[in-house]
C-alpha cells in the first residue's frame, strides 16, 4: 500500500493551514472524509493507480494540530476553508467523492462549484432531513466504542474492518488512539450540531455534475431512505444500492464500489 505525501495549502487568507495526502498520478479525485477522519484504505489506495488523489483532513483532525479547529466556527467557514483549499491545489476541473460528514461537504462544494466538479460520488451523504427518517449528530457522537461499531459496519469482522477500528497495541497507544477518534469526530461535530440540516436543500439544485448516489443497504447510522432523497434532489444522479454493507462501503463493499466508482468516472 501506497504511503501518501503531505501537502500543506493555507486557506482562509493564511488563517489556516490545511494538510493534504496525496498520491497517484492522472486526472485529479478529490476525496473528503467522514466524521471518523482520514484513513487510507485500499480503496483510496487502488483508485490512485488510475488517478492523482488528494484527501485533506478535515481541520483540527491532522496529525498533531488539533488546534486548527479554532479557526472554523460553522460550515461555511469549512466550506470556504475548501475551496481556498482547492485553488491552492490548482484544481481547475475535478472529479469529487465524500463519504458521510465528507458528502455533505462534496455537495456544498459542487452547489458552490457547478463548472469545476466533473464528476459527484455521494457515499451515504448527510444533510438533507425527513422527518420519518430522523437522525442526529448524537446518533454517533454520543456513542461508546462498541456501539459506534454496531451503527457503522454490517460485518464488524470484516479484515478491513477489523484493520481500521483496532487500536494500536499498548495501554497508552489505544488511550491517544481513542482520544484522537472522540476528538476527530467532536471536531467534524462542530459544525453540524445538533442536527445536520444547514439548508443544503436550498442549493443542492445548483449540483450539475453526473452523480453517483451509495449507499449501503444495512446502514444502521443514516438512513437508506435519503439515498432517493439524494437522487430526486441533484437533476443528474443515480444510485447504488449495496448489499450486505453499513455506513462504511469502502470497507465492507471495497471491490464492488470501486468497479463502479471507476466505471462512473470513465463512462
Amino acid at each position: 500500500m501506497k504511503k501518501p505525501r503531505k501537502k500543506i495549502v493555507p486557506v482562509l487568507g493564511g488563517e489556516l493551514e490545511m494538510t493534504v495526502n496525496v498520491a497517484g498520478q492522472g486526472k485529479p479525485v478529490l476525496y473528503l472524509h467522514s466524521a471518523g477522519g482520514y484513513y487510507w484504505d485500499d480503496f483510496l489506495d487502488t483508485l490512485s493507480d488510475h488517478y492523482k488523489v488528494y484527501v485533506p483532513h478535515f481541520p483540527g483532525t491532522a496529525p498533531g494540530r488539533p488546534n486548527d479547529i479554532d479557526k472554523i466556527d460553522n460550515l461555511w467557514d469549512a466550506v470556504i476553508a475548501y475551496e481556498d483549499l482547492i485553488d491552492g491545489l490548482g484544481l481547475k476541473k475535478f472529479r469529487l467523492i465524500g463519504h458521510s460528514f465528507g458528502g455533505m461537504l462534496a455537495a456544498e462544494l459542487a452547489a458552490q462549484r457547478p463548472k469545476a466538479v466533473e464528476d459527484l460520488v455521494l457515499m451515504a451523504p448527510i444533510g438533507l432531513w425527513r422527518e420519518d427518517a430522523p437522525y442526529t449528530c448524537a446518533d454517533w457522537c454520543a456513542l461508546g466504542m462498541n456501539e459506534i461499531l454496531e451503527v457503522l459496519f454490517y460485518d464488524q469482522k470484516h479484515p478491513r474492518v477489523v484493520r481500521r477500528m483496532m487500536p494500536p497495541s499498548g495501554k497508552d497507544a489505544e488511550a491517544l488512539w481513542t482520544v484522537n477518534f472522540i476528538w476527530t469526530l467532536g471536531c467534524t461535530g462542530k459544525v453540524i450540531w445538533p442536527i445536520p440540516d444547514k439548508g443544503l436543500r436550498k442549493r443542492i439544485h445548483r449540483i450539475s455534475a453526473p452523480t453517483l448516489v451509495v449507499w449501503g443497504e444495512n446502514d444502521r447510522l443514516i438512513p437508506p431512505a435519503y439515498a432517493e432523497e439524494f437522487r430526486r434532489s441533484i437533476p443528474n444522479a443515480e444510485v447504488l444500492m449495496l448489499p450486505q454493507c453499513g455506513h462504511e462501503p469502502p470497507l465492507e463493499q471495497c471491490e464492488t464500489l470501486l468497479n463502479r466508482v471507476r466505471g462512473f468516472f470513465d463512462a
